[in-house]
């Protein structure tokens, strides 16, 4: 599931970071969680990386 899915901010692809159960998009430096096994895609829940 995880090749169908981008960012919707960047539209680029996102990488799975099993250690914090989030999807990474390096190109938009936000991590959206992964909670009960559902992507929660918002933007509003998405964390900023550094």
């Amino acid at each position: 599931m995880l090749e169908s899915l981008v960012c919707p901010v960047s539209h680029a692809v996102l990488t799975y970071d099993a250690a914090t159960q989030e999807l990474v998009s390096k190109a938009a430096r936000l991590a959206f969680p992964i909670r009960d096994g559902i992507p929660v895609m918002l933007l509003s829940e998405a964390r900023a990386l550094d």
